[in-house]
């Protein structure tokens, strides 16, 4: 049975400005993924976008206290699930 509590997965190009997600995974296995995965972008981690570049391409996301500019390719391999901020 799926309620209001069922979150909502989907991938961090994706993800709303503002909105606060955690990661849950990120797939891929190139060097790319494994920089993500050394700059802290790791299952369990809350993220947020802060802001879209003019054109949408990158994203300034907000991870581990520190901000980071992603590519829109970049951000479509994270997967990340909506929490609410309570």
């Amino acid at each position: 049975m799926q309620g209001r509590d069922n979150p909502r997965i989907l991938s961090l190009a994706e993800l709303p400005v503002g909105v606060s997600a955690r990661v849950v995974a990120v797939q891929g296995s190139g060097a790319v993924t494994r920089r993500l995965m050394e700059m802290g972008i790791v299952p369990g981690v809350p993220v947020r976008v802060i802001k879209a570049a003019p054109l949408g391409d990158p994203l300034q996301v907000l991870v581990r206290s520190y901000h980071l500019a992603l590519r829109i390719a970049e951000a479509n391999t994270i997967t990340v699930v909506a929490i609410n901020d309570e």
